[in-house]
């Protein structure tokens, strides 16, 4: 016996997911600078064109990541019940743990993108030279934690996809979808390393799958099994 959940819970789950696809999408799209894996000269006076402009627009980026933990957060709430909760948390909480090591080193690109356009003002090529050295430690600390959130989100997804396909929660292709976006997320991380370029497209990707996800639970609800096992 099928029981279709189209509630508040569902309403505010599938707005979530939503409103993270947005202010992922436009706060990266509207920015007027990007800084790759790592922070270089150039980003300083890049961003120092219109620092305030770029500042708001990496504060959505960033609430975007924020955003996307509480529509997986809701989406467990409003799922975690026998039998799904075994797949349905492990997947969800990694996905919520990966999501917020991307928010963390976001903010440390936000916080020394802002912070460095001050104290480079004026700078010579040695000193400057000096300073971004100071940070090339730091860069290899966030680096890592981009690396991470990605393994830790693509193992999520695929635990979190699992779980949709088995108890046939969503719609199938919805399914298919999340398990692929996880498996895609890990293998560039693991067969290719330190690459950001090939990595970007599947932010975007990452994007639509939110944007699929708010939509189809917004439209169809979720589907929860009477059955034990």
């Amino acid at each position: 016996m099928e029981n279709i959940k189209k509630d508040f819970e569902t309403r505010f789950t599938g707005w979530a997911f939503i409103l993270a696809a947005l202010l992922l999408w436009f706060g990266w799209v509207l920015s007027p600078h990007h800084i790759g894996e790592y922070i270089v000269a150039s980003d300083f006076t890049e961003v120092g064109k219109n620092v305030w402009y770029w500042i708001w627009m990496y504060r959505i980026h960033i609430f975007g990541w924020v955003t996307m933990g509480i529509a997986l957060f809701a989406f467990v709430a409003a799922t975690a019940r026998k039998p799904y909760r075994v797949v349905i948390l492990p997947g969800a909480g990694m996905t919520i743990i990966g999501t917020f090591t991307l928010a963390i080193a976001s903010a440390y690109y936000y916080n020394h993108g802002a912070w460095g356009v001050g104290q480079t003002v004026g700078m010579s090529a040695e000193e400057l030279e000096d300073f971004m050295y100071n940070l090339l430690f730091t860069n290899q600390y966030v680096t890592c934690f981009i690396r991470f959130g990605r393994i830790f989100s693509g193992v999520g997804l695929v635990l979190l996809g699992f779980a949709l396909i088995k108890w046939k929660m969503v719609s199938t292709w919805l399914s298919w979808f999340t398990i692929l976006l996880g498996f895609a997320a890990m293998s560039v991380i693991l067969f290719i390393p330190d690459n950001f370029e090939i990595y970007k497209p599947l932010f975007h990707v990452k994007v639509v799958w939110l944007l699929a996800m708010g939509a189809v639970l917004l439209k169809q609800g979720i589907h929860l099994s009477e059955s034990k096992s």
